[in-house]
């Protein structure tokens, strides 16, 4: 797994979570609620995001039909994709009707976009429609105008208010999947080797002690060496950040309750002092532990 590019494991990584129960259940949800198109996508990924989605606009699959179109759709989607590698992203195609991407981030690592669109955000007009004419004609592309713009003022249209509350929606069902893949990363036991799997169950067990790799490799009976770079081929991680990783989903589960403190939680979990807890809640959970705090309980907590 080790020698994987960023891009490959991207993939695999959407590839489990589309496979997972709250992913179909938020999908089917989602387009249900909304009537909007809906994709969860991996990094790098070349196709047109929403060919082929029920809810596909279907302006915008008359457009895919021409070579031309579809190309100008292609790049809105690389520049939306490029513009939301740290943030929600909506832009606007020649039609005006809007695209946007949700990043989902595992700490500082961009895995994955969550997305939609097709929308427009006010009803369309005989005005807008001329409009996107003149630029269908520049593409030269061969339509049958009295079908596009059937299909143009058949398109959804949400207000902005709407819209914004749908993206919100989408960001948090991105904190999910973040949470989702970092238990992927944690869990995940494909064809490993014995040693590495009681390991892991080692670390399960003992990551609220002062572990170290030395005390992990000898309990399998390796040498610290060895069972390192065993551990990085097996789970495509170090045994730092993997054990990072175990902990800090314990202290996600353990502030479930609301009147545990961040503190007490921290030291159950493993951590050795508050600053190294906050620094590596941080860099894995990709947010502060207040801010989880708050976010699964109102500030109120």
């Amino acid at each position: 797994m080790s020698s994987e590019s960023p891009t490959q494991r991207s993939r695999l990584l959407v590839e489990q979570l589309k496979r997972s129960q709250i992913y179909r259940d938020y999908e089917q949800a989602f387009r249900e609620t909304t009537g909007l198109p809906f994709r969860l996508r991996a990094l790098e990924a070349f196709d047109l995001t929403h060919r082929g989605d029920p809810n596909e606009n279907p302006f915008c699959a008359l457009m895919a039909k021409s070579n031309q179109s579809c190309s100008a759709c292609l790049q809105l989607q690389r520049r939306v994709e490029v513009e939301a590698r740290l943030e929600p992203k909506t832009l606007k195609c020649f039609a005006g009707l809007c695209d946007s991407a949700v990043p989902v981030r595992v700490g500082e690592n961009l895995i994955a976009f969550l997305q939609t669109g097709q929308v427009l955000l006010h009803k369309p007009t005989e005005a807008q429609f001329a409009k996107t004419t003149r630029e269908i004609l520049k593409f030269g592309t061969d339509v049958d105008l009295k079908r596009l713009e059937e299909a143009f003022f058949q398109s959804r249209v949400v207000t902005q208010k709407q819209y914004t509350s749908i993206l919100r929606l989408l960001e948090i069902f991105a904190q999910h999947l973040a949470t989702l893949s970092n238990q992927l990363s944690v869990t995940e036991e494909n064809a490993e080797a014995p040693a590495i799997s009681r390991a892991r169950i080692y670390i399960s067990e003992k990551h609220g002690d002062d572990l170290s790799l030395g005390d992990v490799a000898k309990a399998v009976n390796m040498s610290a060496f060895y069972f390192c770079k065993m551990f990085k081929q097996a789970t495509g991680i170090t045994f730092t950040d993997y054990l990072a990783r175990v902990r800090v989903e314990k202290v996600k589960n353990l502030l479930l309750n609301p009147h545990k403190r961040i503190s007490e939680a921290a030291f159950e979990a493993g951590f050795q002092s508050l600053s190294q807890f906050n620094r590596v809640f941080r860099k894995v959970a990709g947010e502060a532990p207040t801010a989880y705090r708050e976010r699964i309980h109102g500030r109120a907590a």
